[in-house]
């Protein structure tokens, strides 16, 4: 039994193993020299249509030692090549070359099959369909027009004729334009053209389809479909229905791997839009595509997962419609493990393996060189079971070639597995001591080729290492991740097998990388001047660079302008031409750098102003000198823009921690292109640079390769660690956990310890996890304990953590403050006195003591009511004694006290009462002004509202006050207690009173209420209420509004107790129809408005709004009127200044008389005449006697016109814009006076011209009239 299971479990081993080496053969090649069957490396494709211009070429090429042999089959039979002049088959070649300029293609077409044989086998090729292409001419159709009414629907069938292959369809008109395709009118995959719905612009006679065949380059064309459209009437709109697809669903079969193409069009009014999805699964995003408007879907690369019920939808504004397509995968037959070829030494034995797949499943036949199985030569070394062949024992001169042929109706595969039985010591194909150079950070490949039957085993070494490097490739290739400068040396890789072995030696040199450090940059340059692109470079000193500068991609002008230096190009005497991008390009035998820049030529200009920008971010990021806790950045800068860059700022991510975040790691001075940077561990970093200007920060560079920490124990252990009890039995430690970095490695976990303060006993202790508080349950309140945290991970401890002091929970006090007492300070002051409690009875941390107090009712003997309002103080710390502020003199006030911890507050102590002594009594309830006569006026007032004490009386203040605000002497008036309102007499008339009035107890006088009002005859006061009595408010928000009035304002008082700030006094004049006139008050309670006109009557009133301006709360609308006073204006024809003025006109007027007097005398033009004279206006026109005007001063013979003036037909003259006049500066007739005298026309500036009938022209007045005007 145990016998059996030993074999049993040999045989499973040996397959295994067979597998395995079959695998590991698969990218092995038998070396040319060696004997081995055929194999097939060049054929043509299974269905291959010809082009019937060119000779028909049908490829085979293969392999072998010998080389093979070929011949064909047509149709299954021999072809016999040498018989037929027209084909050649190529020498040492299957390739045949058939001749058919002179024949018609179609005598070639048929199956070939071409058949490779040596004498170690026979190769076959796969079967190869030969077509000539064919392009049928379009059957011949009388195509009638085609009436449809507007707004339905239409199809436009193309039915090209059947091509080889299929042609490609397109529409247009007679002119060869495409016609448009949208939403609404779109080509079908088989080329029908649909309307969803017809608009009249859709007339028209030319719709034409077009058949393209490619591979004989024809177009051929459809008759033209002529399509008229008609309106008979309005076509209603109407919801979606299919056109294609019909019916409710349909069916799709696709083929695996091929493209599902999935269509449905629809009609409606308006035109629907399409939809698409899967039911019971989505559309692979990945694969999917729309075309066609959304009409069409392809998914490409079909698996059997795409198949199910796909659903198309279309919708417009009345509905919607779908359609379902059931889609089934078949598939033609796939290799589910691809045959490979076996390379057996004698005595061995193998397994070739034809697995394949398809739907309905495949059929399977095995063939050895070309013949099959069945009826080959039997062999009991051979054992065929299904998909699998077994050889064993297999002796030289075994070699073969098996074909693997599966197939069902949708196609076949044909497959040659070679199998070579060959006895070959190792030999390794790679030449001997090659020497392999990579750049730093790069992946190094050393190659160690080799071949041997059996299979060889390769092994390598570095220098004298006897260490054997384990990742190795299976074609025997050393690979080396990220070389470094310390991996450069020797490498032994040692090929063997049980028939020998073959050792190679290989060389690696690791190169610095080839790095631009100073890109050339863009230049702006005048014409002439001379061009200049730096291009420093960093390399490898081993390495030979070679630097070469291209001009828009192409070799620098052959021109002596153009100078090379080491870095540097130099263009001189720079033209037009040079304008363009060049590019210097760094190389070395191993890597490459380039940038370029681009040069514009302009003509000469004042040089432009400089543009600061932010710099361009950094590239090109390195990391080199890799360490576990460090490693070093290198960076490119880019352009800093005019601006030098001050910094770069490193910033990192932990794509294990925390994907996504960026966070500040380091900073260097903008010299500086590398960093050495400090890691954590346990990270997987990523770094990124940012470069700083004056201007401001870059974009950030892209992030460099990722670099991995290995873990470690944690370096810190939480922060903030606190215990503090949330019950009288509990102790709550809580602590801030670990941040990403911090935790150093996995399995981050918390050792919680605590053990009460002065007790001897061990620490307690618990281990948590990803929590950030631990409680401690059954412990004493308010007892001190000693508690810690330290951070663990599955590779160790943190230090030892330090120790906090905290404290279980806490309890209600026990106890109430004793020997509570009260004195009073004064009527609002008291000071309270009391015994601490015991700090055991507090049972807790102490926060002070809380005072309530409450005011139980006034002395004058009436009651507060139930429910008093209680007012408590909290006094923090051990205290023993407070001032109670805020009290309302001459009351009874009821005490108590309580202590305060954390937890809350302990019993209450006996409550105590007090008395406070009398106090000032607050001001009047109200002042109210009546019965106002010519020289007296009545006072009315109310007692205060709160006496605070015994009243003994009021007292009575008043003054006038004129009209600069100034205060007149001060009169006293003194009234008992129980009276209510006094008249005042022998006031002086028109004159403004201030009124203030307090009341007093025996401790003194409270506030003032103050009112003010002008004494005159009752008669002027259209409404007396108004003078200051109280008016009721509008809402509860406004009360006592009071106004009155003085010679030129009013005044208005009000109480406000609304929330709105925006608080404004609006007043208009009596039945005017004039917007209401604001006056925002800033938050007063009182406002005084100005500039009223005397003897006019307002209504005023006060409104609060809200921010956008609506009213919130108004008072009543208040009519006032301010009274009409005598004027005090002063007749402007008596002051001095003005009788000073005239006379000095006057005497100007006769200056200038006395000069054209003498003037006139003596026959001669005074200069102002000779002015006139010179500028030969028409428009001037002589002084006329009637009207006083000025006109031209000439001698007395002379009253005509001036030369070339014109006069106007009505007599009146036009004065010329330039001339000025008095009254054009305000001077002239037409000054008004200001009700206070001043002159409105003064300095007004030119008036406008006065219009008169007929030609519209101005009268210009004389000076005389201007003069006498101000009389």
């Amino acid at each position: 039994m145990a016998r059996d299971r030993k074999r049993k479990w040999a045989l499973i081993s040996g397959a295994v193993l067979l597998v395995l080496l079959g695998h590991l053969t698969s990218a092995l090649e038998v070396p040319l020299d060696l004997p081995q069957p055929p194999t097939i490396t060049e054929q043509s494709p299974k269905d291959y249509i010809i082009d019937p211009r060119e000779n028909i070429v049908i490829h085979c090429e293969a392999k072998g030692k010998p080389h093979p042999s070929f011949s064909w089959t047509r149709n299954g039979t021999h072809f016999d090549v040498e018989k037929d002049s027209k084909v050649l088959m190529k020498p040492s070649s299957g390739t045949l070359v058939i001749d058919i300029s002179g024949d018609k293609a179609e005598a070639y077409e048929g199956v070939y099959q071409c058949t490779a044989r040596n004498v170690h086998g026979t190769a076959l090729s796969n079967n190869i369909v030969i077509r000539q292409p064919r392009s049928p001419l379009w059957s011949k159709e009388r195509n009638e027009a085609i009436v449809v009414q507007v707004g339905g629907s239409l199809v436009l069938q193309c039915r090209p004729p059947a091509g080889l292959p299929p042609p490609n369809i397109f529409w247009m008109d007679n002119h060869f334009r495409r016609l448009s395709q949208d939403a609404r009118v779109s080509q079908a995959i088989n080329g029908d053209l649909y309307f969803s719905n017809i608009l009249p612009e859709d007339t028209r006679s030319d719709y034409i389809c077009y058949a393209r065949f490619p591979h004989t380059r024809t177009i051929q064309q459809k008759q033209p479909i002529n399509v008229k459209v008609i309106d008979d009437g309005p076509t209603g709109e109407r919801r979606p229905t299919f056109m294609t697809p019909t019916g409710p669903s349909s069916t799709k079969m696709v083929l695996r791997g091929e493209t599902l193409e999935l269509e449905c069009i629809a009609e409606g009014l308006p035109t629907p839009e399409m939809s698409w999805g899967k039911d019971n699964g989505d559309l692979p995003s990945d694969r999917m595509s729309l075309h066609n408007f959304q009409k069409t879907l392809h998914i490409v690369e079909v698996t059997e997962a795409d198949a199910g019920d796909y659903r198309c939808s279309a919708q417009n504004s009345l509905g919607n419609a779908h359609h379902i397509i059931k889609v089934v995968v078949k598939a033609s037959p796939f290799w589910i493990s691809t045959p490979t070829d076996l390379i057996l030494a004698p005595k061995e034995t193998g397994i070739l393996t034809c697995r394949a797949g398809g739907d309905p499943k495949p059929q399977l036949s095995w063939s050895v060189n070309g013949v099959p199985i069945a009826n080959s030569p039997k062999d009991l070394r051979r054992k065929v079971e299904d998909d699998t062949v077994i050889l064993s024992d297999v002796q030289t001169g075994s070699s073969a070639v098996y074909q693997c042929n599966v197939s069902n109706q949708f196609g076949y595969l044909l497959a040659n597995i070679l199998v070579n039985v060959l006895a070959e010591p190792p030999r390794v194909l790679t030449p001997p001591n090659n020497l392999y150079q990579v750049i730093t950070n790069s992946r190094a490949l050393l190659d160690c080729a080799s071949f041997g039957s059996p299979i060889p085993t390769i092994t390598w070494f570095k220098d004298s290492q006897t260490s054997i490097l384990n990742d190795i490739h299976e074609n025997g290739t050393l690979e080396i991740h990220g070389a470094q400068p310390l991996n450069s040396g020797k490498y032994t890789c040692i090929a063997s097998n049980n028939l020998g072995t073959k050792e190679n030696h290989v060389y690696l040199e690791v190169k610095e990388p080839t790095r631009i450090l100073r890109q050339p940059e863009y230049k702006v340059v005048e014409r002439n001047r001379v061009a200049v692109f730096e291009c420093k470079v960093k390399h490898d000193p081993t390495l030979v660079p070679t630097m070469i500068w291209l001009k828009d991609n192409a070799e620098l002008p052959a021109d002596e302008r153009f100078v090379l230096d080491v870095d540097t190009l130099t263009i001189r005497d720079v033209i037009e031409e040079d304008e363009g991008t060049y590019t210097c390009i760094r190389n070395t035998s191993l890597d490459q750098d380039s940038a370029s820049a681009m040069l514009t030529v302009i003509e000469a200009t004042p040089p432009p102003p400089i543009v600061y920008e932010q710099p361009d971010p950094p590239s090109d990021l390195e990391l080199t000198e890799q360490r576990d806790r460090s490693v070093q950045l290198t960076w490119t800068p880019g352009d800093e823009h005019n601006s030098p860059t001050q910094k770069f700022l490193i910033q990192y991510e932990d794509l294990l921690h925390e994907p996504g975040v960026w966070t500040n790691l380091s900073e260097v001075d903008g010299g500086r292109t590398t960093a050495q940077l400090d890691l954590s561990p346990y990270a997987w970093y990523s770094f990124r640079v940012l470069a700083q200007n004056a201007v401001g920060y870059s974009l950030p560079s892209q992030p460099s390769r990722q670099y991995r920490t290995n873990p470690a124990a944690p370096e810190v252990n939480p922060s903030d660690v606190q215990g503090v009890g949330t019950e009288h039995d509990n102790l709550v430690i809580s602590w801030k956990k670990l941040q990403g970095l911090q935790a150093n490695g996995p399995g981050l976990m918390y050792k919680v310890q605590w053990r009460q303060q002065g007790v001897d006993q061990e620490w307690a202790s618990e281990t948590v996890h990803n929590v950030s508080q631990f409680v401690v349950s059954g412990t004493p309140t308010f007892v001190p304990y000693e508690v810690r945290v330290q951070a663990v991970n599955d590779n160790g401890d943190a230090p030892e953590p330090a120790v906090v002091l905290g404290h279980s929970g806490e309890d209600l006090p026990l106890t109430a403050p004793e020997s509570v007492q009260v004195q009073a300070q004064n009527g609002t002051l008291a000071e309270v006195h009391w015994k601490p409690v015991t700090p055991i009875s507090v049972r807790g941390r102490l926060q002070g003591y809380k005072v309530y107090y409450w005011r139980e009712r006034s002395l004058h003997g009436e009651q507060e009511g139930v429910g008093k309002q209680q007012q408590v103080l909290t006094f923090s710390g051990n205290r023993s004694e407070g001032h109670l502020p805020g009290l309302q003199p001459y009351s009874v006030y009821g005490l108590s006290i309580r202590v305060l911890n954390g937890k809350g507050e302990g019993p209450a102590s006996t409550n105590q009462t007090f008395e406070t002594p009398e106090g000032v009594p607050g001001p009047p309830s109200y002042l109210k002004i009546t019965n106002p006569n010519v020289d007296s006026l009545t006072l009315e007032w109310g007692p205060p509202q709160d006496n605070n004490g015994r009243l003994t009386g009021y007292t009575l203040k008043y003054q006038p006050v004129n009209n600069t605000n100034e205060l007149g002497p001060v009169e006293e008036l003194v009234f008992l207690a129980n009276e209510t309102s006094t008249t005042l007499s022998n006031l002086k008339y028109s004159t403004r009173y201030k009124f203030f009035f307090t009341a007093k107890t025996i401790k003194g006088s409270g506030p003032s209420i103050s009112e003010e009002t002008v004494i005159m005859d009752e008669a002027l006061i259209q409404q007396p209420s108004l003078g200051g009595g109280k008016v009721p408010p509008k809402g509860p928000t406004f009360s006592s509004v009071n106004t009155t009035v003085t010679e030129d304002g009013a005044g208005v008082s009000w109480e406000y107790s609304g929330a709105e700030k925006n608080v404004f006094v609006e007043y208009i004049v009596e039945n005017s129809k004039e917007e209401w006139r604001k006056e925002f008050v800033n938050g007063s309670q009182s406002y005084l408005i100005k500039g009223l006109k005397p003897g006019t009557s307002y209504r005023v009133r006060v409104v609060a709004r809200d921010q956008s301006g609506a009213s919130i709360h108004s008072t009543e609308e208040h009519r006032i009127t301010v009274p009409a006073i005598a004027s005090r204006q002063v007749d402007i024809a008596t002051q001095g200044w003005f009788i000073g003025l005239m006379c000095a006109i006057a005497l100007l007027i006769l200056v200038l008389l006395i000069v054209c007097f003498i003037k006139r005398n003596k026959g001669g033009k005074y200069p102002v005449k000779e002015k006139e004279d010179a500028h030969q206006d028409p428009e001037i026109q002589p002084m006329k006697e009637d009207d006083g005007t000025f006109g031209e001063y000439s001698d007395t013979e002379d009253h005509k016109p001036l030369k070339g003036s014109r006069t106007p037909s009505n007599g009146t003259v036009r004065r010329d814009e330039s001339d000025d006049s008095l009254v054009d500066y305000g001077e002239g007739g037409d000054g008004q006076f200001n009700e206070d005298g001043s002159f409105i026309g003064q300095y007004s500036g030119r008036k406008e011209k006065d219009t008169h009938e007929g030609n519209e022209s101005s009268e210009a007045p004389s000076p005389v009239n201007a003069s006498n005007s101000f009389v």
